[in-house]
């Protein structure tokens, strides 16, 4: 899934070149282009689709070069992650009903790919032989608000564990609690099922979306396809797959991933995971001069030479004609910024 804007990643990340597209590490390949990297090592790349709204798809294709167009699935309006999936998911199930989908957001970093793989492989074969609906969860290392829960029961000793609910984002005290019960685990967003299993699951929950989507089947794969999702994909819910479909059902299970696992929502998150100087500096393509500042997550396009003195746990950002100087403790508010700059500077800055 490679659709989303990335707004609190603003300024880099903007509506026309959202941060899936970005070096935002610095390793020389876009988080597009690692996930992608990373799901080729066991899944044959003409069985790997890409789903993003349709004004991506010459960035989608410039940077993935080894898939065909027809691997792009092209959303011409912003629904949420349910939508998307079940599209795919039809189109999936026209070339092979007993086909198994792994979903993963393009903007993960994972370390670890092969326990990533190994993960990956036990969800394909248990969802390969049952019917249910599974995701990886990451084993909590501190109290986070930002990231959703899952709660899974004890009763086994497999490392299968059955869903007991989905826990929306905590405040601080019920995220430590959450750590403290110790069966509870970060929901990831990385899902497994067969294709039977999810589209039987929206069948159930999300039924109009599953109608209107349904009467596509017969142009799925075929040049009538553009036409259809056109006239009808604005038409769906606006809803995420977890409200719509994971939350209700009753056969969802969960792995507790055992690679590290960010998913890169913020500057904050890309500060925790870079490699950091003495003061706990991370620095993207810059040089700098920094003296008495610490903490501070420092990012250029251009490898500009940042100088700067008296400056703690602070965004410094340059893009073009963007420079960003934010407190990182205040991240979560640059999408409220983002609107703020559109209406007083215009849309060319976002």
């Amino acid at each position: 899934m490679a659709g989303g804007i990335g707004s609190r990643f603003w300024p880099v990340s903007t509506t026309e070149f959202p941060k899936q597209f970005h070096d935002m590490l610095g390793t020389g390949q876009s988080l597009l282009q690692k996930t992608f990297s990373r799901l080729a090592k066991f899944i044959p790349v003409q069985n790997i689709l890409i789903l993003t709204n349709e004004r991506y798809l010459g960035l989608t294709l410039e940077q993935l070069p080894q898939i065909s167009e027809t691997q792009v699935v092209l959303e011409p309006a912003m629904r949420n992650t349910a939508p998307c999936i079940l599209l795919a998911a039809l189109k999936i199930q026209k070339q092979n009903e007993d086909a198994v989908m792994l979903v993963a957001p393009s903007d993960h970093w994972i370390e670890d790919e092969s326990a990533f793989m190994e993960n990956a492989q036990l969800c394909f074969e248990t969802c390969k032989n049952q019917d249910v609906l599974m995701t990886l969860g990451i084993q909590p290392t501190f109290p986070n608000t930002g990231y959703g829960y899952i709660e899974y029961d004890t009763g086994t000793a497999s490392e299968i564990k059955k869903v007991r609910q989905f826990r929306e984002k905590p405040d601080y005290e019920t995220a430590k609690r959450f750590i403290s019960e110790g069966n509870f685990l970060w929901n990831a967003g990385i899902f497994f099922w067969s294709v039977s299993s999810i589209t039987k699951a929206f069948q159930e929950f999300l039924p109009v979306m599953n109608a209107l989507f349904a009467e596509g089947q017969p142009v799925y794969n075929t040049e009538g396809e553009e036409k259809f999702i056109s006239e009808n994909y604005g038409l769906a819910e606006n809803i995420s797959i977890d409200y719509g479909i994971m939350e209700k059902a009753d056969n969802v299970y969960v792995v507790a991933a055992t690679f590290d696992w960010n998913d890169l929502g913020t500057w904050g998150a890309l500060h925790e995971k870079l490699d950091k100087d003495n003061d706990q500096n991370a620095v993207v393509r810059a040089s700098t001069h920094l003296a008495d500042s610490s903490g501070n997550m420092i990012f250029t396009e251009s490898h500009k030479l940042v100088v700067i003195e008296g400056l703690n746990d602070y965004i410094v950002v340059e893009k073009e004609t963007v420079l960003l100087i934010f407190p990182k403790k205040k991240e979560q508010e640059i999408k409220t910024l983002l609107a703020e700059v559109a209406e007083k500077h215009g849309k060319k800055y976002t």
